[in-house]
């Protein structure tokens, strides 16, 4: 952190760097995972954006990478299996000043939690959603998760999948997310620039980012991507055409498209329907509207 001075204002101006957003504790994944890379991201993104750690919070579910809010520098809740945006929800609506960055796993956001991801993205909260889709579950030691490929041996397909994969991106941009994104882990510039799109954005945003389990799948692991992505920013991509983007968002074989797919602009999000969170501040500071004595008897009824 560096402090230089306003020569206008003559207040001091505190600058964050990306270290500042470290947490407490130190991460404690695999060498070689790719969640360690959406961490950095992260970290990049709300310096770049000079976001103060009191004005985000982390939310997550279960999982390898649902330990996250422990390895970043924020207020932070570590929620139940598949529940962390029905969670964050209820913080964003208690204080809508807040910055709420969700972090999850493919297994967690969208098998267990797939159906709070299809609400979230018709309410159009104004969240951001990170899912480090490894396409397996990596923390019960690797069986099939929803993004897992057709063929795949896992502990629990020991003979091949023989499942349909889940699409992440067309299922958010067809259930009402205004902001789809994807990321790889082992690309930080590119990823960073997505996550500080998906914070600055209003309304409902997903960042599905390639974060390989170097332990569990060999199968999609870093060469596997890069020898295969291709960053849309780089070719004529129209972010406003849902048609284009999901047509890119299913294209799975020798080239895996990375970046913007599809942002919206100027759609309401559930904030802003909201009439009570029209005036007043947010809820979280507002006084009470009734007395503590019936507070203590509301609560002591619902114990």
């Amino acid at each position: 952190m560096a402090t230089t001075v306003d020569a206008a204002e003559g207040n001091p101006i505190v600058q964050l760097t990306a270290k500042d957003y470290k947490g407490l504790v130190d991460p404690d994944w695999c060498p070689g995972c790719g969640d360690f890379g959406v961490l950095n991201s992260l970290q990049r993104a709300c310096a770049e954006l000079g976001l103060k750690p009191h004005e985000i919070v982390t939310v997550s579910g279960i999982g390898c990478s649902s330990n996250f809010p422990g390895y970043f520098n924020s207020y932070g809740m570590h929620t139940l299996h598949g529940r962390a945006l029905a969670v964050a929800t209820g913080v964003k609506m208690a204080n809508h000043e807040l910055n709420v960055v969700v972090t999850t796993g493919d297994g967690d956001g969208y098998g267990i939690g797939g159906n709070h991801f299809t609400h979230t993205a018709r309410k159009n909260i104004d969240l951001t959603y990170l899912v480090m889709n490894n396409q397996i579950y990596g923390l019960t030691t690797g069986q099939t998760s929803p993004t897992s490929m057709p063929g795949m041996k896992t502990k629990s397909t020991p003979f091949g999948n023989v499942e349909t994969p889940l699409n992440p991106l067309t299922s958010a941009i067809m259930n009402g997310a205004t902001y789809v994104a994807r990321g790889y882990s082992g690309d930080i510039r590119q990823l960073t620039n997505l996550v500080k799109g998906g914070i600055e954005h209003r309304g409902f945003a997903l960042i599905d980012i390639f974060s390989p389990c170097t332990t569990f799948n060999k199968d999609n692991d870093h060469p596997f991507f890069k020898q295969r992505v291709k960053k849309l920013e780089e070719m004529d991509h129209d972010t406003s055409d849902w048609k284009i983007a999901c047509e890119r968002a299913m294209e799975w074989g020798d080239t895996l498209y990375t970046g913007l797919f599809f942002k919206k602009e100027g759609e309401t999000t559930l904030d802003d329907r909201e009439p009570i969170l029209k005036k007043g501040g947010p809820i979280a500071t507002r006084e009470l509207g009734v007395s503590n004595e019936q507070a203590q008897k509301i609560i002591s009824g619902m114990m």
